[in-house]
């Protein structure tokens, strides 16, 4: 990241207020909303930072790296009357930076082919194109129940402690888009996160052949919180220029928006704002919609920006505002069970309150088969009735079912065993010939979210 123009015009040494990542400088009339800026320690220490709003003389800025060890008197504020920039270019593929935008893979600095503003610019509403093909993930309980298609934007819902990391790099690394036989170039986002999940990512992408293919922004756990605001803004920026200058098919994953979330409460603390429920600021949904509303597809453009959202609900709390928000931004979302999990269900997809808003334009003939939706709705009826069955046995016990009642719960059990549960990646059409098969024990007749030429043509004999 830099500062489009690389001069700093005008010095300010008027700190009068340092409170969490803000420093407030008065008699900076010269400030403008959004500009980059460095801040000079009394040590020559170098920081990023950002204005955050103008008031009259005053102006608030958020310094990335933290405002530890900075001193009233001794600090100092340069501006440069513009916003924060990064290079980006074809060049960042394969390449590891830190939550700044600096390299941490040994490298060298990429050489980037120009400069853009990390905010973006918004799609214009009348230039977008509807989202309708087919993204195959690989994955059953995405694939055949909640479809992702390209230039969509899916949150995977998760509790602290499940594998939602690991169902991200999964997907990142077979997602591709169906018909064109292109994989999806990866933006890898990741905020707050440990030293062993970093270590993770980066093996998971070396393994997998697809690090050439992946751009890899890491802001630790340890690195400045502050720096989480900006991370995702960067990965996004690339993806842009990818997607919309050089046509490519562009999978953003941001992991973890919680933390993301938390560094957003956190400066408005600073700031002594009024809190919104929980302590969030009121503006959060705005701020969300500014990063979520950057993934589509522009008309008459190849390229596209498809967005996974990763974010660990509090408590398992899905009315938690960050989940409930992030619920109303996006299209969907995909949800994971800690009970699938302790199971051993694997990826544990909770299929029940997942969704997916935009399948329906992504399946059917010509893009998965004739029978998916068909399908897809005859599972949820029966597992949906199978786990109902699971909650009335805790009370009455399994004695007082009927033979019909016993069936359905066998069939919840085949269901997360045979068609949740996966060692391998699938193809769509390998998941639905799974899906026909576990409901093997059920005759025509009972099948009745299926049209009888729908089975008369697609269940196996």
């Amino acid at each position: 990241m830099r500062h489009a123009g690389g001069l700093f015009t005008y010095e300010l040494s008027t700190v009068t207020h340092i409170a969490g990542p803000l420093i407030v400088v008065e008699r900076a009339a010269v400030a403008h909303l959004g500009e980059v800026v460095e801040v000079l320690a009394a040590d020559g220490g170098v920081r990023a930072g950002q204005v955050l709003e103008v008031d009259d003389h005053r102006a608030v800025i958020e310094v990335f790296e933290g405002t530890r060890g900075l001193g009233l008197a001794t600090t100092t504020v340069r501006l440069g009357q513009d916003v924060a920039r990064l290079g980006v270019g074809r060049g960042l593929l394969g390449r590891i930076l830190d939550g700044s935008g600096r390299p941490i893979d040994g490298g060298p600095p990429p050489m980037p082919e120009e400069f853009r503003d990390v905010n973006g610019l918004p799609i214009n509403p009348a230039m977008r194109s509807y989202p309708s093909e087919y993204v195959e993930t690989g994955i059953s309980a995405i694939d055949g129940l909640n479809t992702l298609v390209r230039g969509q934007k899916l949150p995977i819902f998760s509790g602290f402690g499940l594998p939602a990391g690991e169902l991200a790099a999964r997907i990142a690394t077979q997602a591709r888009v169906v018909g064109t036989g292109e994989d999806f170039v990866v933006v890898f986002a990741a905020m707050g996160i440990t030293q062993r999940e970093a270590s993770f990512f980066r093996r998971h992408f070396e393994n997998s052949g697809r690090l050439d293919r992946t751009v890899l922004f890491v802001n630790r756990a340890d690195d400045p919180p502050i720096e989480r605001l900006l991370t995702p803004r960067l990965g996004l920026t690339v993806a842009e220029y990818l997607a919309f200058v050089h046509g490519l098919h562009v999978l953003v994953i941001l992991t973890d928006i919680t933390n993301y979330c938390e560094v957003l409460r956190e400066v408005s603390t600073a700031r002594e704002e009024i809190p919104g429920r929980r302590g969030y600021p009121g503006y959060m949904y705005t701020d969300l919609a500014g990063l979520f509303e950057r993934a589509g597809r522009i008309r008459d453009r190849p390229g596209s920006v498809t967005q996974l959202i990763v974010l660990a609900m509090p408590d398992d709390d899905i009315t938690h505002p960050i989940p409930d928000l992030v619920g109303y931004i996006t299209e969907g979302q995909i949800v994971m069970s800690r009970e699938l999990h302790r199971v051993g269900v694997d990826p544990p997809i909770d299929v029940l309150p997942s969704l997916s808003r935009l399948m329906n334009a992504g399946i059917g003939d010509g893009k998965t088969r004739g029978d998916h939706r068909q399908l897809s709705d005859q599972l949820y009826a029966f597992y949906s009735q199978g786990r109902d069955l699971r909650r009335l046995v805790a009370i009455i016990g399994e004695a007082s079912l009927s033979d019909d009642d016993r069936r359905y719960l066998r069939f919840a059990e085949a269901f997360e065993r045979r068609f949740l549960h996966q060692e391998h990646e699938r193809s769509i059409e390998e998941t639905l010939d799974v899906a026909w098969d576990v409901l093997a024990p059920f005759s025509d007749g009972e099948l009745k979210r299926i049209s009888p030429e729908v089975i008369e043509r697609h269940r196996p004999r």
